[in-house]
């Protein structure tokens, strides 16, 4: 899957206080890890995650093998979008 750098940053700023732990407990993974994935660069501490950025628009274009934390992050989202209402 592609997506741009900036929109996998706005995802992980529109998670709720505490999600980056509960995506990493749920899916069995530190939490640095689910950090990294949406572009901390600390990889001595957690999993290097697999994506890969190439220069462009909006950030650049990042290229996820693996879309897990990406998916229930947006499930995340969508959960408290729903109990806002």
């Amino acid at each position: 899957m592609n997506i741009t750098f900036e929109e996998l940053r706005r995802i992980k700023h529109s998670l709720p206080t505490g999600s980056i732990h509960r995506i990493a407990e749920e899916l069995n993974l530190d939490d640095q890890t689910v950090r990294n994935y949406f572009g901390a660069h600390k990889y001595n501490d957690g999993q290097v995650v697999e994506w890969h950025l190439e220069p462009g628009p909006g950030g650049g274009i990042v290229h996820l093998e693996d879309t897990s934390i990406l998916d229930r992050a947006l499930q995340i989202i969508e959960e408290q979008r729903v109990a806002l209402q």
